[in-house]
């Protein structure tokens, strides 16, 4: 697998500071200051009440396996190598669900509820791309 070969996210202004934040090897969301609840994707205004009233926070970076899907089709020409390929649904602690892939495990080690913790291992051109994986049990 090489994430080196993966698509390039579109970076734009609503999301700059999470492509920024994920470059550092870190997690962050925007929080609702109204209702105090996070979301994701990036966007201008919160979700809840409509207004540009929201600030960026530190991730804890955990979640559980919400759902996942295996992919046997190339969707993308950078991603042929890696068929088949888990695409995981990640329920942060913080609410959000996050779409991403699984690193560290395989499809069929995958459980739904399982603790997942983020990774950053690699990404196309300079950017890191957070996959989760396993939490260390503790």
């Amino acid at each position: 697998m090489s994430l080196a070969t993966r698509p390039k996210p579109v970076i734009d202004n609503w999301n700059r500071a999470f492509w920024a934040a994920c470059g550092e090897g870190r997690l962050i969301l925007q929080r609702c200051r109204a209702t105090g609840k996070c979301f994701f994707p990036p966007a201008p205004v919160s979700p809840f009440t409509g207004r540009a009233e929201w600030e960026w926070i530190a991730a804890s970076g955990t979640g559980e396996l919400w759902s996942f899907v295996v992919f046997h089709q190339k969707y993308f020409e950078g991603m042929k190598d890696e068929l088949p390929y888990p695409v995981a649904m990640v329920k942060l602690d913080e609410g959000p669900y996050l779409l991403t892939n699984l690193d560290g495990m395989t499809a069929g080690e995958a459980r739904i509820g399982m603790r997942l913790a983020v990774r950053f291992p690699g990404g196309p051109e300079e950017v890191l791309l957070p996959q989760f994986g396993p939490a260390e049990a503790g």
